[in-house]
């Protein structure tokens, strides 16, 4: 059961917007230019979450883990930047529920803010196209502060802004990252059963609850202590 918050976070890839297909044609697009395979999108849907430089660095190497050749990542790092700032919505979507779930959270009241990974200068063409930037009193991108998830500082930052205390306040995300900044910050913490986490289940990091749609938090909320 949770508690009523008083102000709601939600992460952008993986819980509000599907861009894989934009992130993996870009990935796609780097590696040719540096004449390396192609690595496809059901490969970028397992290495997403941790920001595109960390994206970059898992294409060149092929895996999740593991380091590439500093010279390289060099040169790819300048390629697929490019490539995304000119491809960084027309092939994403917003997930199913998506936009019923946050019609609901504006009506209810809810104080919104957009917690992401993803560098501004991506972040706010993203929201804007998807046609969701209206719904954020706040949005805080990977580099908008030091450090970013599953650090809590982004989190802290936004309660903040808001005035709310951490403990009156929820995240909404996909990733352990989410859960992992979440804790960190004394929030409760909410995951949507799709989205990016490696290929792992969300349920294994023990959010406080799972849902398979933004229009389930309704529920959730109306029947929060």
């Amino acid at each position: 059961m949770l508690k009523r918050p008083r102000m709601i976070l939600l992460d952008v890839d993986g819980t509000l917007v599907d861009s894989v297909p934009d992130l993996a044609y870009c990935i796609d697009e780097t590696m040719s230019r540096l004449g390396l395979p192609r690595r496809g999108e059901a490969a970028v849907r397992q290495w997403v979450g941790n920001g595109v430089e960390r994206l970059v660095q898992r294409a060149l190497v092929n895996a999740l883990d593991g380091e590439p050749d500093e010279a390289l990542y060099r040169r790819a790092l300048p390629l697929f930047m490019d490539l995304y700032a000119d491809n960084t919505s027309g092939r994403s979507v917003l997930y199913p529920g998506v936009e019923e779930g946050l019609a609901y959270l504006a009506g209810a009241g809810y104080p919104l803010g957009a917690v992401t990974n993803k560098a501004e200068r991506f972040t706010l063409p993203l929201l804007e196209a998807m046609g969701i930037a209206r719904c954020f009193e706040l949005v805080v991108s990977g580099d908008t502060l030091p450090r970013k998830k599953p650090d809590p500082l982004p989190l802290l930052h936004a309660a903040r802004h808001f005035g709310v205390a951490p403990s009156d306040s929820l995240m909404v995300g996909d990733s352990s990252n989410d859960v992992g900044a979440a804790r960190a910050a004394g929030f409760q913490v909410l995951c949507v059963s799709y989205g990016y986490n490696h290929g792992e289940d969300i349920r294994d990091a023990r959010p406080d609850a799972v849902i398979d749609s933004l229009v389930a938090l309704r529920a959730v909320l109306e029947q929060a202590a």
